[in-house]
C-alpha cells in the first residue's frame, strides 16, 4: 500500500473506532502514535510534544475557559426563572406568547452561557411545563425548547466559533461580527413561524388565563429591569469589548467571568457549593476541547504527512465543482458528521480538512465558518441523534414521547435549512458587519 492509502485506512480506522463507542480524544492521540510511527519513527513523539505546546500557548483558546467560567455561573445563579417570568408578562399580548417567551430566553440565556445540554434541560424544567400546563401543543412546545437551546452554538461570544477560529486561524473577532446577522435572522424565522402558528391556529397556543397575565405594567418594567437588563447588559458589554477592539476576545471574557460573579452576589445565588460545581465544570469542559485539540492536531499532522490531505483535494478538485456547488456539498458531508458526532469533533477533526480548498474555490473562511455554525444548529435537532431532543427527553413529563419531540424540531429543521438558503443567496448578511466595522 502506498502512503496516502495508508492515510484514507487511517481515517476510516478512526470514524469505525468512533461509532464503536472509543473516546475520540484519546483515539486520535492512539492512531497519531501508531501510524505516526510507522511514517516518522521516532520523531512523531517530537512532533506530539511540540504540537501539544502550540496548542497550550494559544492566545485564542484562553478565552475558552474563561467562556464556559461565564455560563456555568450564570447557569447557577438561578436568574433563569425571573428572566422567563418577566419576559413572559412583557409578551402576553403577543400572540403564542408563552412560546415566544420561551425562544427569547433560550436566545438570551444560550448566549450567556452557550451550553446547549444545560439550556434546554433548564428551560425543560421551567418553560416546557408552563407550557403544556397551557395546553399549548406537546409537540410545538418540545420544538421550541430544543430549537431555541441550541442557539448559543451560532449568538455571539459563542465557544464553538472561538474553536473553529483557532483550528482555521482566523480572527474571532471578524467571526464574532460575521455570526450576528445570521444568528438573529434565525432567531427571527424561529419567532415568525411560532407566531405564525399562533395566528393560524389559535387552538394551539391557547392564551395565558386573565388572572396571570393581568399584571400592572409597573410591574412589568420592574421585573425585565431586574432581571432581563443586567444580563442583557453583561452580554452586550462583552460583545461590545470585543467587536469595537476595546479588548481582545480573552479580556472579554475575563470582563465576563469577572461579571457573571457580580450578578450572581447581586441575586445572592452564589455561595461556596455553586462556586465549586462552576470552577469543575468548567476544568472538565475546557480539558474535553484541550484533549481533543491536542488528539486532532497530531492526528492532522500524521494524516497530512502520509498525503491524505492531497488524495481528498485531488478528488473534490476532479469533481470539476464551482464555489456554489463545493459549498452545497461540504455543508451535506458536514449535516451528515452532526448525526453520529458532536460539534467539538467535527470543528477539530474534520472541517480542517476542507479548508485548504477554500483558497482554489475563492470562499472566505470567515463565511465558512458561519455556515458551519448554521449549519451545525442541525446536529443538534435532526433524528435518531438529536442531542436537544434527547435533553428534553430526559427531562420531560413520562407521557411525552420521544417521536413527538423529534416531530416537533422537524419545522425548526426547516427554518435552519432555510436561514442557510438565504445566506448562501445573500451572502452578504454574513460579510457585511465585518465589512463595516474592519475596513
Amino acid at each position: 500500500m502506498t502512503d496516502p492509502q495508508i492515510a484514507v485506512g487511517m481515517l476510516g480506522l478512526f470514524i469505525a473506532l468512533v461509532f464503536l463507542g472509543f473516546p475520540v480524544a484519546f483515539t486520535l492521540l492512539a492512531l497519531s502514535v501508531f501510524f505516526g510511527a510507522y511514517a516518522m519513527d521516532g520523531r512523531i513523539f517530537n512532533l506530539i510534544v511540540q504540537n501539544t505546546y502550540d496548542i497550550m500557548a494559544n492566545d485564542v483558546l484562553t478565552a475558552v475557559p474563561l467562556f464556559l467560567f461565564m455560563g456555568y455561573v450564570v447557569e447557577r445563579a438561578n436568574i433563569l426563572d425571573r428572566l422567563f417570568g418577566a419576559i413572559q408578562l412583557a409578551a402576553r399580548r403577543v400572540p403564542a406568547s408563552l412560546a415566544v417567551a420561551s425562544l427569547i430566553t433560550c436566545a438570551l440565556f444560550a448566549t450567556a452561557t452557550g451550553i446547549v445540554g444545560a439550556v434546554v434541560t433548564l428551560m425543560g424544567l421551567l418553560a416546557f411545563p408552563a407550557m403544556l400546563k397551557a395546553n399549548y401543543d406537546t409537540k410545538l412546545a418540545a420544538g421550541v425548547i430544543c430549537a431555541g437551546g441550541t442557539l448559543g452554538i451560532l449568538i455571539p461570544p459563542s465557544i464553538m466559533l472561538i474553536v473553529f477560529a483557532a483550528a482555521a486561524g482566523v480572527s474571532v473577532v471578524k467571526l464574532y461580527a460575521a455570526a450576528m446577522l445570521p444568528g438573529f435572522l434565525l432567531a427571527g424565522l424561529y419567532l415568525l413561524y411560532v407566531v405564525g402558528r399562533g395566528v393560524m391556529n389559535p387552538s394551539l397556543v391557547p392564551k395565558l388565563p386573565k388572572e396571570e397575565s393581568d399584571v400592572p405594567y409597573g410591574q412589568v418594567l420592574w421585573l425585565v429591569a431586574t432581571s432581563f437588563l443586567p444580563l442583557a447588559v453583561l452580554i452586550l458589554a462583552v460583545l461590545g469589548a470585543i467587536l469595537f477592539g476595546l479588548a481582545t476576545p480573552t479580556e472579554a471574557a475575563a470582563i465576563g467571568a469577572l461579571g457573571s460573579l457580580i450578578l450572581a452576589l447581586a441575586y445572592r445565588a452564589l455561595d461556596w457549593t455553586r462556586l465549586q460545581e462552576a470552577v469543575y465544570l468548567t476544568a472538565r469542559t475546557s480539558a474535553m476541547v484541550c484533549f481533543l485539540f491536542i488528539g486532532s492536531w497530531n492526528f492532522s499532522s500524521v494524516f497530512s504527512y502520509l498525503g491524505g490531505e492531497h488524495v481528498i483535494a485531488d478528488f473534490v478538485l476532479g469533481l470539476d465543482l464551482n464555489p456554489f456547488t463545493f459549498l452545497l456539498l461540504t455543508q451535506a458531508i458536514i449535516f451528515l458528521l452532526g448525526w453520529p458526532l458532536e460539534w467539538t469533533e467535527i470543528i477539530i477533526i474534520f472541517v480542517p480538512i476542507f479548508l485548504p480548498l477554500l483558497v482554489h474555490f475563492d470562499v472566505d473562511p470567515i463565511f465558512f465558518g458561519v455556515l458551519v455554525a448554521l449549519n451545525l444548529q442541525t446536529s443538534f435537532l435532526t433524528p435518531p441523534m438529536a442531542m436537544s431532543a434527547y435533553y428534553l427527553k430526559g427531562i420531560a413529563p413520562p407521557h411525552v414521547q420521544l417521536t413527538q419531540i423529534f416531530a416537533g424540531c422537524m419545522p425548526f429543521l426547516g427554518m435552519v435549512i432555510l436561514a442557510m438558503a438565504i445566506l448562501y443567496l445573500f451572502p452578504g448578511i454574513a460579510m457585511w458587519l465585518p465589512g463595516v466595522i474592519y475596513r
